[in-house]
């Protein structure tokens, strides 16, 4: 069974020869753009052999100048309808075509896709070439910038999200248009429903461009949706029109068996990337592992970590543990 079957087989919630497993991680700063990236998923593909590769998105976001900071809400005009035709997305397009090039149809691939609020908070301050592992608490800076924001005009911020949820759906169809088979949709509510915003603001004005982004994606037939942080409310994504949900079940929960009866769809996850693939040994990944399936018992699972994992901090024997670990 090669990786496609065995992936259409979990989201056809039917049981393959094995759970499908894979990992990511953020590249370099070095490795983010052209060739220098293309290479280094294919790198990270050739070494692993992961079932389904998930390509990184770490270009960048169009904003209305190069240097632009969004400081206050009067600055939200500035932020224009995008073609999904820019420079940043260009750049992600022919990163997608050259790796589908290179490994073929049969290896599943999902394109990073942020959602609208996720964008919003990167846009408070400077673009960064580094990225890393999420932190489970507030980066203080980013939050209380656009708390300030909203508070300053709520009606501002959900017309910017508006117009960046609709650009970030021009990119997702164009992802498919170029090669991937579907999204990894990111998306996050504590940053959103939290208690300088107060509760309701996802539903209020996040909700509906996630659910915009998806219907650009619909065509794919391999779109995840990727609950980032701490859920406020995991029964709502566990609802959102997509094939497989992924997140962080053991540092950030709901556990596996919690999550079966939150949502009917394929899960992903399993293992611990912030603590047990750099901390642990390859016998504390494996026993992850054997957990993961036992609690999704007759539920499809992909077994992956809850999110990226730190490159420089992993040893290599915990990934191979990984894949070794997942078998019925």
């Amino acid at each position: 069974m090669n990786s496609k079957q065995r992936v259409q087989m979990v989201l056809a919630k039917q049981k393959p020869d094995r759970p499908p497993v894979s990992f990511w991680h953020h590249f370099g700063p070095e490795e983010l753009r052209g060739l220098p990236a293309i290479e280094a998923h294919l790198y990270h593909y050739d070494r692993f052999q992961v079932d389904f590769l998930k390509v990184m998105n770490d270009t960048g976001f169009p904003r209305p100048s190069e240097t632009w900071v969004l400081e206050k809400a009067s600055q939200l005009a500035e932020i224009r309808e995008f073609t999904g035709a820019e420079l940043e997305f260009e750049l992600e397009y022919d990163i997608i075509r050259g790796i589908r090039e290179r490994v073929g149809p049969d290896l599943p691939m999902i394109v990073t896709v942020f959602n609208s609020w996720s964008i919003l908070r990167r846009i408070t301050a400077p673009e960064t070439d580094v990225h890393g592992p999420p932190k489970l608490v507030s980066e203080d800076d980013k939050d209380l910038a656009v708390s300030r924001v909203l508070e300053e005009d709520i009606g501002a911020v959900q017309e910017a999200l508006a117009k960046i949820g609709r650009g970030q759906a021009k990119f997702a169809k164009r992802a498919l248009e170029a090669g991937a088979d579907g999204v990894f949709l990111s998306v996050r509510d504590d940053w959103v429903d939290s208690a300088a915003n107060g509760e309701g603001v996802y539903d209020r004005i996040v909700a509906e461009t996630d659910h915009e982004i998806l219907q650009a994606a619909a065509a794919g037939w391999f779109n995840m949706v990727h609950v980032c942080g701490k859920a406020k409310d995991f029964t709502r994504f566990g609802g959102y029109p997509c094939h497989v949900l992924n997140w962080a079940d053991r540092y950030a929960g709901p556990s596996i068996e919690e999550a079966k009866g939150m949502s009917d769809l394929p899960l992903s996850g399993g293992v611990d990337n912030l603590n047990t693939l750099p901390k642990g040994k390859p016998e504390d990944v494996e026993r992850e592992v054997k957990d993961a399936i036992q609690q999704a018992g007759s539920r499809t699972i992909m077994i992956t970590p809850g999110c990226t994992y730190a490159p420089e901090l992993v040893p290599e024997a915990n990934l191979l543990a990984l894949k070794a670990a997942a078998k019925y």
